[in-house]
This record gives structure tokens, sequence and C-alpha cells, in this order.
């Protein structure tokens, strides 16, 4: 079995504070025993604005929220995931939403760059992601020694299609910094069918409380296993879940129930 472990974070438009939390969070989560570690979305800066990420976008291989992560990765000899940050897009004024994906010698191992771009107006509420972000083009996973790991950001959460075109995995991992109003109502049962249609193990790793810019993350960073149970959650502040990859129960539920093989389209 392998301990795998989530981060949450109420992160900041500091940068340099959110560097230094996420390596405490890390450090916390190895010392738990966990050799993957997920880190949430928008981990290195929540702005005032949406457009303060962009003045922070990093060439794709350089600069110092990627130097962190790496270092991370290679210090503590674990598999990261570095939840998203913002990479230079060719547009200009606007960004890419980004997990790198680092291996224990600290070197990326993967990436992918979020798919889906959240929409949501409802009273005084109201986001738009791509005003500041391009949407990525391709489907993000990579092998881990324990099986494929399936990549997904926030809002792809919603589209199960997403999810299918992974092929079978092991884990799916969620960073995200989902909103207190849709969190409420959504989060852990599209997290729990995620893990029962494609019969994983998912690890959430969420923004979890009340940020300086105003806007409440709704936390609950979790793990839920290919039976649809919630074996950890931390529901809001900042902190570290942890849990085991049993391979033998995925297994079991794979085989007692076969719904992957009964597949059609």
């Amino acid at each position: 079995m392998v301990t795998v472990a989530a981060v949450q974070m109420v992160s900041t438009p500091n940068v340099n504070e959110n560097l230094a939390t996420a390596r405490r969070l890390v450090a916390q989560a190895v010392d738990q025993g966990a050799s993957f570690v997920v880190l949430p979305e928008y981990w290195p800066i929540m702005g005032m604005s949406d457009s303060d990420k962009v003045a922070h976008a990093e060439q794709h291989g350089r600069g110092p929220i990627q130097d962190c992560m790496a270092g991370l990765a290679r210090d503590h000899g674990i598999w990261l995931v570095g939840g998203t940050l913002p990479l230079v897009s060719p547009d200009a004024g606007k960004v890419l939403n980004t997990t790198l994906v680092y291996n224990p010698q600290g070197e990326t191992a993967s990436r992918y760059d979020k798919i889906h771009l959240f929409g949501f107006n409802k009273g005084s509420e109201s986001y738009d992601e791509a005003r500041t972000i391009v949407p990525g083009e391709s489907v993000g996973s990579f092998d881990a020694p324990f099986g494929r790991v399936g990549l997904s950001v926030c809002y792809d959460l919603r589209f199960p299609e997403l999810y299918r075109a992974m092929g079978e995995c092991a884990l799916i991992v969620v960073p995200a910094a989902f909103t207190h109003t849709t969190g409420l109502a959504h989060w852990e049962v599209l997290l729990r069918a995620r893990a029962i249609e494609n019969q994983c193990y998912v690890l959430a790793s969420a923004q979890g409380g009340t940020h300086t810019n105003g806007r409440r993350t709704f936390g609950h960073s979790m793990l839920v296993d290919p039976w649809g149970e919630v074996k950890a959650v931390l529901r809001e502040g900042e902190g570290v879940v942890k849990g085991e990859l049993d391979a033998t129960f995925l297994a079991s539920v794979r085989e007692s129930l076969p719904a992957l093989k009964h597949r059609k389209l």
C-alpha cells in the first residue's frame, strides 16, 4: 500500500507567503508517511483580482514557483502533483492554469493544462475564468509506481467524459478551488461519482476558507475509495488529509462489479 496526501490551503495574494505555507504542509504530509502529495488549485496565488496571477506567470521550466515544487519533490523524495500554477500563454493578458507533476528526483514527469474553465453567475457571486485563462486541449495522465494517475482540475469534475478518456486509473487527482456555494451543493457527490464510475481512488486537494480577496472556498479535501466511500476529509482551514491506496481492494471492487468491462460506448 502507498500513503497519499492532499494539502489544503487558504492561499493569499502573497506568493512568497504561499510558498512558505506549501513547504510547511508538504513536510507535514511527509512526516505522516506520504510518498505522493497533491497541492490545491491556485496554491501559489489567490490575488485581489483575477488578473493578478498574470503578473506571476512563469515560462515552463523556470521560475520560483516551479523551483519550489521541484525542490520539495527532490528534497523529500516524493511524487508531487503541483496543484496549478500560472504559465505564460500565447494570448496577452491570459495564462494557462497548469498542473505540473514532479518525480522523486525533482524532474517534471507530466503536465496538464486545465481544459474546462469555470463560469458562474448567481446574485452577487460571479466568476469567469475565461477572462484570464486559456483552456488546455489534451487529457493528462501519467504512470506512478502504483499505477496510472489521471489529472484533472476543479471544474473538470463536472465533465465525466474527461475521466473516461484517461483510461483505467488507479488514482485520479482533483486540485480545486471550489466556491463555497457550489461546493456545498455538489463537491462530495461529484467526487464520489467519479470514484464509483471509474472504480478508482480519487484524491482531492482544495482551497478551504475565506481568502484575503473576500472569496470563500469550500475546502473538504478528501480521499475517496473505489467503492465511493470517503476515507478522510478536512472540512476547512489549512492542513493535510492522508490515506492509503490499497491495490488489493481496488482489484476486488473491479472483480466483484466488473463495470469497466461491461462498457459498450
